[in-house]
């Protein structure tokens, strides 16, 4: 017994032996070095592998400057220690890391990963900003970075002096040495596109500075997640950062690739046999604000090599390859260029007989798998839609439905199929606008009614009870200048909002933007202010229950077909019992707007509706945005500080738009002037209700009717040729609630990004 263990053994021994052999001769095989670099040009520095378009050393190596790699001697001359190289991205002076070319059947483009400056903060100061890429064929990836701040205040990114995101973080300890994101530091995404940024420090107090502890840097997300903390980044002055690069379409680069692009190609369906491995380059739409359009070259599927070398690429031979599917038992491989087909070797009829009855049998197998997968499907379809209508509160919105305390003809639920067919299945050329909450599409409903549907992206299980309660008394809000919320669905994932379609975009595009088919004259302002002070006044108190908007801003106040303002966005708004006066949560609201008694007591009363509206009032005055860096330390960056400023110096008059002093008359001006300067008192029981703002404009736009003989100033319908951006949801509100604006809002103080162009 013991021999033939032995004998087995031994045996099985030299089958693994054979095995190892044939491994490795056949990794052998598929190691085929392919050229990635021009003929004569240098390859590698410092283990780095450098393909073309970039290159090292002559002109000829590289595409143009840009790609130009200077690989330079970083060892120490005093030490005489041995030579070491780094590759350097000559035109940024940025080190290479990693140069990577892309791949088409994953819709994956060209990277390269450099080493970024950290920005620390002391002082009020800042160190080491990042670098330039405006007028490069490079863009920082939205995809692999992430921004990324250690700071106990609001971080900004600021791109051509706009701020473009930001975040903030609450610090539990300020010498903690760990890092969890969003405590003792914040990390949010960056926009699309993006060339260049600035980090700011935004700090609450007056005359508070950044520590000097502060800092913060764009960071490759893989890296960073690998890494052990954020803090340990301090220690360093460079980080891992990934740009996208391209090859900007220009006369001399079509020269170059032009017989090589080529319009809606298909990698799967490739003529072998005619192209044999030629590469092809794909053009892209405009890439940045110069409008470049770009190019990105790939080897075809089954063959691999440097596309950008315009040669022919070389042919994976999967017949050797490790991990390809091996041909069937008396069969073999045959690899022809891309692809690879197995040749049978002994055709009997017994094969024929078994193959055919095998084919028939898989044939009935499928066929009944396909049946029974779209029956378990449907199954599972239903289910899944029953659990979210009972995990996102139908169940409690159907027992005050039937309670008969609520108008059952005001909410509606939605369909989640009837809301995929009005918005095409949520298509992206159906998106109105998008932010940290959710996503806005239009939608067609099938009785040619236009919607507009608020997608959320997540869900809080645990306030379930108060989002059923805010889409209920919401629901009963008819008032002319909010906008109607139609109805919801339950049965997604998460809830889907519907609300009346608004046309014609938001009060901030007509202040901030010139617009020659409706120009904002002091009427149309006054008209304005007044029917914002109305639907405020309407939501405080004459509403079933005090609703408390909690985010008023002029991107949430929407013009209509006859250009009638209409209040939006309630993602953030609560309902207030009877016998409550305030409201205590975490931070909500937006930079520039919110109440500064807020921050300090984390109490919301309807005197911080009216501090936000103030700061609205004075956009409607000034024509100037709430937040900007452009302005003086002393002039102060918030519009409130600036306008009160103003006041008090005697200078109203010249920070004040020109439609406004051209169209209004002095006194009035004062007397709005006066009104949002009281609406701005750092001390909210000093400032006016929404109802007493409202009787005070409708004495101003009586007097200013008086004043011009009694004319009847009828509202123009102007009629609209063109399409602006009819809804904006790029809210920086943020908190722990179910907000209306699609879910619960996050623990990071989120600043708004660029809302996307719309219809």
């Amino acid at each position: 017994m013991q021999s033939q263990a032995l004998h087995m053994m031994i045996l099985l021994l030299i089958f693994l032996l054979f095995l190892i052999i044939y491994t490795c001769a056949a990794a052998a095989a598929q190691e085929v070095h392919y050229p990635k670099a021009k003929l004569g040009c240098k390859e590698k520095c410092g283990g780095v592998l450098i393909p073309y378009p970039f290159g090292i050393g002559h002109k000829d190596c590289y595409l143009d400057d840009w790609f130009e790699i200077e690989c330079s001697n970083q060892s120490s001359k005093i030490t005489s220690s041995a030579p070491h190289y780094k590759p350097v991205l000559k035109r940024t002076k940025l080190e290479v890391l990693n140069i990577s070319i892309g791949d088409p059947l994953q819709a994956i483009g060209g990277t390269l990963q450099v080493n970024s400056p950290v920005t620390f903060f002391c002082n009020g100061t800042e160190s080491s900003p990042m670098v330039d890429l405006t007028g490069s064929p490079f863009v920082y990836s939205q995809e692999n970075n992430r921004f990324t701040a250690v700071s106990c205040d609001f971080a900004l990114m600021e791109s051509a002096a706009d701020v473009v995101g930001g975040c903030k973080s609450v610090c539990n300890n300020r010498k903690s040495t760990s890092c969890d994101i969003g405590i003792n530091c914040c990390q949010t995404t960056i926009p699309p596109y993006l060339t260049m940024m600035s980090a700011f420090i935004l700090n609450r107090g007056e005359n508070q500075t950044a520590d000097c502890g502060d800092y913060a840097f764009l960071v490759d997300k893989d890296w960073f997640e690998r890494s052990s903390s954020a803090h340990a980044v301090k220690s360093r002055r460079h980080v891992p950062v990934v740009l996208e690069w391209n090859i900007i379409n220009s006369t001399s680069s079509f020269a170059l690739f032009g017989s090589y692009v080529t319009e809606n190609f298909d990698p799967y369906y490739y003529d072998y046999y005619n192209y044999q491995g030629r590469p092809y380059c794909l053009g892209s739409p405009a890439l940045d604000y110069n409008n470049r359009s770009t190019l990105s070259c790939y080897c075809p599927d089954g063959f691999e090599g440097n596309p950008y070398l315009l040669k022919t690429c070389q042919d994976i031979d999967e017949c050797m390859r490790i991990g390809y599917a091996r041909c069937w038992a008396h069969s073999k491989c045959v690899n022809v260029p891309g692809y690879y087909f197995c040749e049978g070797k002994k055709k009997t009829k017994l094969i024929l007989i078994i193959g055919l009855g095998a084919g028939l049998g898989l044939l009935l197998l499928l066929v009944g798998a396909w049946l029974g997968y779209r029956f378990l499907k449907k199954r599972h379809t239903m289910k899944r839609r029953e659990m979210f209508f009972k995990r996102n509160g139908g169940l409690l919105l159907e027992k005050q439905l039937s309670s008969g305390e609520v108008n059952v003809e005001k909410i509606k639920l939605f369909k989640s199929k009837e809301l995929e067919k009005s918005t095409d299945n949520f298509n992206t050329d159906r998106i109105l606008g998008q932010g940290g909450q959710g996503t806005v599409y239009k939608g067609m409903m099938t009785d040619g009614r236009i919607v507009a549907v608020k997608k959320s992206k997540i869900v809080d299980e645990s306030q379930l009870s108060d989002f059923i309660n805010e889409v209920v008394i919401l629901s009963q809000i008819n008032h002319r200048n909010v906008v109607q919320l139609l109805g919801c669905c339950l049965e997604t994932e998460v809830p889907i909002l519907v609300y009346e379609f608004i046309p014609n975009g938001n009060l901030s595009q007509y202040i901030h933007e010139q617009n020659e088919e409706f120009p904002l004259t002091w009427e149309v302002r006054l008209r304005i202010a007044l029917e914002v002070a109305g639907a405020l006044s309407y939501l405080h108190a004459s509403a079933a229950f005090p609703i408390y908007h909690r985010d008023i801003k002029s991107t949430n106040i929407l013009l209509d077909a006859k250009y009638k303002a209409k209040v939006a966005d309630f993602g953030t708004s609560r309902s207030v019992a009877i016998d409550q006066t305030h409201l205590t949560t975490l931070v909500h609201g937006t930079f520039g707007y919110l109440d500064p008694e807020y921050f300090q007591s984390s109490q919301f009363t309807e005197k911080s509706d009216v501090y936000s509206f103030g700061v609205v009032l004075v956009e409607l005055l000034t024509g100037q945005k709430p937040i900007s860096f452009r302005r003086s330390k002393e002039e102060g960056k918030s519009l409130a500080t600036y306008f009160i400023t103003s006041m008090q110096l005697d200078r109203l008059f010249e920070i004040l738009d020109a439609e406004v002093v051209k169209g209004g008359s002095e006194a009035d001006i004062i007397l709005v002037a006066n009104l949002a300067r009281r609406c701005l008192n750092l001390s909210g029981r000093k400032r006016p209700t929404m109802r007493e703002v409202t009787a005070e404009l409708e004495r101003i736009q009586m007097s200013e009717k008086t004043s011009n003989g009694g004319e009847n100033y009828e509202e123009v319908e102007y009629v609209r040729t063109d399409s602006i951006e009819p809804w904006d949801v790029a809210s920086s509100s943020t908190g722990t609630g179910p907000g209306l604006d699609g879910g619960p809002s996050s623990s990071l103080h989120e600043i708004p990004l660029l809302p996307y162009k719309s219809w």
